[in-house]
This record gives structure tokens, sequence and C-alpha cells, in this order.
């Protein structure tokens, strides 16, 4: 946290069908709905964060990721960084308090990758969904579906991966966790705030600015587990798993919302401090890096994207 740049904060997706994606991202996945706003869009937590809101839907024409976002320490810090963003080249678009409802301003900004990302400071404070303060049970009684714990990251394809990485790891105080690398090339790179494996991760793709997967943590095998049979129940649209990965080794499985934008749930993984080396992978192991036991990648992991 160097940079002073803290955590995942919220990501805002867009979706064809707001009845159908509150149905998936409610009943399924077990986020919270917390609010709407005069703009239709619907603000959604997951059950042990703080913060009023990590998930803001937006229905549009077509699906995909409108920006992730990342929280700061303090106000001082977003004004910094948004001018240490303007001298690394990024345009930088100040969106007003309020804007996202009970949020602070925000300093939005394109990574060279085509991602839209923004940072801010303040955020309303709710508490963890259905848990006291002070003395609080193990866990609130009510969750739905699969009970996603959190909001972890997001995996984005897109190019530019050098320019990148630099724009998160010397602006914004990332560190390389992980890489995967074809030769001399890094065609795969996950990036942390701490000691998790990764806050966001960019594969190598032609195309800018395309959006992979949002992921939310569960915290246990068994729960992942029970998430798949959820997913038959329901005949949601699955990808690949119950598996483990190589890169990170967490254990996960992905399926598609109504929308097709792809959501994973996962539990376990390594750990990540900033004075940990690098770990590589090569690009003739890239099906077991991501598929760990079928050592294979299936064709709709590498080319559907939102």
């Amino acid at each position: 946290m160097k940079k002073g740049v803290m955590r995942p904060g919220h990501v805002q997706l867009r979706v064809l069908d707001m009845a159908k994606a509150l149905e998936h991202y409610v009943e399924l996945l077990g986020l919270i709905e917390v609010d709407r706003d005069e703009q239709g869009r619907v603000y959604l937590k997951a059950w042990t964060e703080t913060d009023k809101f990590s998930v803001v839907l937006r229905e549009a024409d077509e699906p995909g990721m409108d920006f992730m976002a990342f929280k700061v320490i303090d106000d001082a810090c977003l004004s910094r960084l948004a001018g240490e963003l303007q001298e690394f080249g990024c345009q930088v678009e100040e969106l007003p308090a309020g804007e996202l409802k009970d949020c602070g301003r925000r300093v939005q900004f394109t990574s060279p990758s085509g991602h839209r990302f923004e940072l801010f400071a303040q955020k309303q404070v709710t508490g963890k969904w259905g848990l006291e303060e002070v003395n609080p049970e193990a866990w609130p009684r009510g969750l739905k579906g699969m009970r996603a714990v959190r909001f972890d990251h997001c995996l984005l394809y897109g190019d530019e991966l050098d320019e990148t990485l630099r724009l998160f790891t010397e602006v914004l105080g990332f560190t390389l966790a992980e890489q995967v690398l074809d030769g001399g090339t890094r065609i795969a790179q996950f990036l942390s705030l701490c000691m998790k494996a990764h806050d966001v991760a960019f594969i190598l793709h032609p195309e800018k600015g395309r959006f992979h997967h949002a992921s939310f943590f569960l915290e246990t095998w068994e729960d992942v587990l029970r998430a798949a049979d959820l997913i038959s129940m329901t005949d949601t649209s699955i990808d690949i798993g119950p598996t483990r990965h190589g890169l990170t080794h967490g254990k996960t499985i992905y399926f598609f919302d109504p929308s097709g934008n792809r959501n994973e749930v996962f539990c376990g993984g390594d750990y990540h401090y900033p004075d940990h080396p690098v770990v590589t992978w090569t690009a003739d192991q890239l099906g077991k890096a991501i598929f760990y036991h079928d050592r294979v990648l299936n064709e709709r992991f590498l080319t559907v994207l939102t």
C-alpha cells in the first residue's frame, strides 16, 4: 500500500435485463441488494463487506464492464494520484460525490490496455450485513445462494501489458505477483495490493478493453462444490469447474450471468507479500497454469469475452 491504494472497491457491470440479472446476482450468487438510483442502476454488496456496495449493475444494450474501482486511504491521496496519473499520460476525469450513490468523488482513467478504472476515498460505511459491530455472530442468517463473501478481483483482456504493468506498479503501487511468459513476452500478469494472490489481472489480447470475469470469494472447497450444485439446479450456463488453478492455486468454478458476463467463485489460493519473488509460468504450460487438473484450456475460456 506504498502509494495509498488499499483494495478493490467496486465494479460496474452492464446487463441486458435487470430482472434476470438480479435473480442471478442475488438469488444465485448471494449478493444483497442495498439501493437503486435515478439512472436505474442497482447496488449490491457481499455480506462481509463494510462499505455500502461493491457491485453496480446497469442495464444496457451490450454486456461487459464499465469500470473497476479501487479505494485509497484519503482525499489527499486521491488528489495526489490524480496528478501522478496525468503525469504518466492518462486522461483523467473527475466525477462528483454522489454520482454513484453514497460514494465520494471519483477519479477515472483508462489504462493502456483500454480498461476504465477509477479511484475513490470515501463511501458510506454500512457494516457487515446482518451482523452487529460489537460481539458479532459468525455469519448472518438468511444468506442466499452461494453466499458470496466478497468481491475479490477482475480478469481483463487487452493489449499493451508492459505499459499497463508500469502504470499499476509505478503509479498505483501494485506488485507483480505472478506471470506467464511466452519467450520474452509477458502474456499474463497478476497484480496484488497486499497479501492476496491478486487484485486485478490482465491477459494479452489484440483487442483493447475486454472483460473476462468478476470473481467472488467463498470460504471453503465445500462452498465451491455447493456452488456447482446450485449452478446445475438453476440450469445456469457453466464455463468450467469445479477445478484448481495452477496460477494462484485457487479452487474455482466459472459460470455466466444471463447477459453473458462471466463470473468466478473460488476459495483458497496462494498469498503474496511485496518482497516475494514473482512466480512465473511458461506458455508451453499454460493449460496447466489455468486449469491444473485438466491441463488444457477450453475454447470458451479464451474466446468468450464481454
